[in-house]
């Protein structure tokens, strides 16, 4: 059985093997973590499994335009590689979202693969007048909204926004160093 809980601090080591095993060091060079860097989530939930351990993640971001205009950046999304085909990264989709959605925000955006996402209400071409910092292929910029238009109104350059945490933005800046430098 899965059991799908809010991250707490017990589970940060876990939860940083488990993204460096899905995604490697690589993953600290993306456009999206530029929005995360230094920052705590919205939201940020973990699956166990029936002996506690830690098989998957998502968490959620606050963002905004250049106007001020908020949405939440998901990601970045991970299942532990022997529980995939378990539905664990469909049912952590499905409470975040809902939370989101029962917390009030309008909207998610995220760079990921409409194929997989679509199943949760993700689409692409909603977000033609956004741009993130950094590259991104545009065709996996895909958004879903709980409230008509709040896309629509989304304009310009996102930035990360809300509670930041220092602890995290030394080691996040230590890792953009590395990466820069190796760049």
């Amino acid at each position: 059985m899965i059991d799908i809980v809010e991250e707490g601090p017990a589970y940060v080591g876990a939860r940083e093997a488990l993204l460096d095993l899905c995604f490697g060091e690589a993953r600290f060079a993306k456009t999206s973590e530029r929005l995360r860097e230094g920052r705590l989530p919205v939201f940020a939930f973990v699956a166990l499994d029936d002996t506690g351990k830690l098989v998957g993640t998502v968490r959620l971001w606050s963002v905004a335009d250049r106007n001020g205009f908020q949405s939440l950046l998901l990601g970045p999304l991970a299942v532990a590689p022997d529980c995939r085909g378990l539905k664990v990264g469909d049912r952590l989709m499905r409470h975040a979202l809902n939370q989101a959605a029962v917390h009030g925000h309008g909207s998610v955006i995220l760079v990921g693969d409409l194929p997989y996402y679509s199943r949760f209400g993700f689409s692409a071409g909603l977000l033609d007048k956004v741009m993130l910092p950094g590259p991104v292929e545009y065709h996996r910029f895909l958004g879903t909204e709980f409230e008509t238009g709040s896309l629509s109104r989304l304009d310009g350059l996102m930035s990360g926004t809300g509670a930041s945490d220092p602890t995290l933005a030394v080691a996040r800046a230590e890792d953009s160093f590395f990466f820069s430098k190796a760049a």
